[in-house]
């Protein structure tokens, strides 16, 4: 069982930073792969970023590539996401999630579906 919590949403203005970060309880933290997604209301909710569970690998969706980084301190059960440049149609609740399935070959980073657990959710609001 992993419980998960976001923080470090907000209000910003085009162009600012915000650096988001969830942080998870469980031993077998470390074991996970994480995600963040995001959705805004009548949406579905959409892949953003996700890492493997060392670390050595990250996923970043096309609209964010370049802008966003994700990272984890498995000694800390912490997952972060850096945005950068952020724009008014980043705005939306984003969510941390943990995925505790063994893959073979091809993983589905980004099918929210596949992930077991999920934060609540933090407000991020980028103004124009």
């Amino acid at each position: 069982q992993v419980q998960l919590v976001e923080s470090g949403g907000g209000l910003v203005q085009a162009g600012g930073s915000l650096r988001l970060s969830c942080a998870a309880s469980g031993r077998t933290f470390s074991r996970y792969l994480l995600g963040w997604f995001r959705q805004t209301p009548g949406k579905e909710r959409e892949f953003v970023a996700a890492i493997s569970w060392s670390g050595s690998r990250t996923y970043d969706a096309d609209s964010v590539k370049g802008r966003f980084t994700i990272s984890r301190d498995n000694a800390k059960n912490t997952v972060y996401l850096q945005m950068n440049s952020l724009k008014p149609e980043d705005t939306a609740v984003y969510y941390c999630a943990a995925n505790g399935h063994t893959y073979v070959g091809f993983i589905p980073y980004y099918r929210a579906q596949e992930y077991d657990y999920w934060g609540q959710g933090t407000q991020v609001t980028v103004s124009s």
